[in-house]
């Protein structure tokens, strides 16, 4: 039997239009901004397909996944101007595969270290919580963000392209 997949019921809100946290779809998956936006521009990367292990993808899907969430990234650390990016690939709660992208700044905690330091009360508190104005404004960020970066690769692409060519 199979235990119910929270990541494929978000998934299926975003195929029905009704998910207010979805940003862009790409090729292997779904770009939304987390629940919590304690951590502003907390994102995440949801793979399309439902497998619990990076592994199990098809290994062409696995590299296009991984390659892709790096783009997300990278959008993410200039949409949020990031001093860094915490990058993870957990699990233990939903079982299908997604990573959790933090843009970081410099003291946005008391004492340097993983997000999940943070008291969940206080990373998930009623103030960080869909506040539709602030969530608009960082959907549309990352979405600029993304649009840069994906015309940047495209171009690079091509250029790609046009050497191997010689």
């Amino acid at each position: 039997m199979t235990k119910h997949c929270l990541i494929c019921d978000r998934i299926k809100l975003i195929q029905e239009n009704k998910n207010p946290y979805f940003v862009r779809e790409l090729s292997t998956g779904y770009v939304v901004l987390g629940d919590s936006q304690y951590f502003e521009g907390y994102t995440l990367f949801l793979s399309k397909h439902h497998v619990t292990e990076l592994h199990q993808l098809a290994p062409a899907e696995k590299l296009a996944f991984l390659e892709e969430m790096s783009l997300v990234q990278e959008a993410c650390a200039k949409a949020f101007h990031a001093d860094k990016m915490n990058i993870e690939l957990l699990g233990n709660g939903d079982a299908h595969v997604h990573w959790h992208l933090f843009p970081r700044h410099n003291g946005d905690t008391a004492q340097p270290g993983p997000v999940w330091w943070t008291p969940m009360d206080v990373m998930f508190g009623d103030d960080v919580i869909k506040d539709m104005p602030r969530l608009n404004r960082l959907k549309a960020a990352l979405g600029a963000a993304l649009d840069e970066v994906l015309k940047v690769r495209a171009t690079d692409d091509g250029v790609k392209n046009l050497n191997q060519g010689d």
